[in-house]
């Protein structure tokens, strides 16, 4: 299985959601709103690390940030393949872009010029957010 740590802030760990095993599952991970708060973080602090070249990816925290979502998707009842689904359905994938892009710009980030994504970045490790922890200053 896949880790759920998806839209990871490295290539070897990204978000690759393609076809699910089933609508049901797909809406049950989609209203739990831990779980896509969480993907939600993560694809925030993927952009941000891509866009920003002083600033990497913190991968242990990253991976354990990522591996806790995952347990919270099972305690919640869902198992490896149904999880696996979801992170892999392409609409789910553009649902948390669309929300990880509509925060950062609300935290002023013009999404063609990457300096913005640099301040931003550098704002979220200032002040030690959920983002934040997943990105380091080089």
């Amino acid at each position: 299985m896949k880790p759920l740590f998806s839209l990871a802030l490295a290539g070897a760990l990204t978000l690759t959601l393609s076809a699910g095993s089933g609508a049901a599952v797909a809406h049950g991970l989609r209203s739990h709103k831990e779980i896509n708060d969480g993907l939600t973080v993560i694809a925030i602090a993927d952009m941000i690390r891509k866009k920003c070249d002083s600033i990497s990816p913190r991968m242990l925290r990253a991976y354990s940030f990522a591996k806790s979502l995952e347990s919270k998707a099972k305690a919640a009842g869902y198992d490896d393949d149904q999880i696996e689904a979801f992170v892999e359905d392409k609409q789910e994938k553009k649902r948390v872009e669309k929300a990880a892009k509509a925060y950062l710009t609300s935290k002023g980030v013009v999404l063609s010029a990457p300096q913005s994504y640099c301040a931003a970045g550098r704002n979220e490790i200032k002040q030690n957010s959920q983002i934040g922890a997943l990105l380091r200053n080089r």
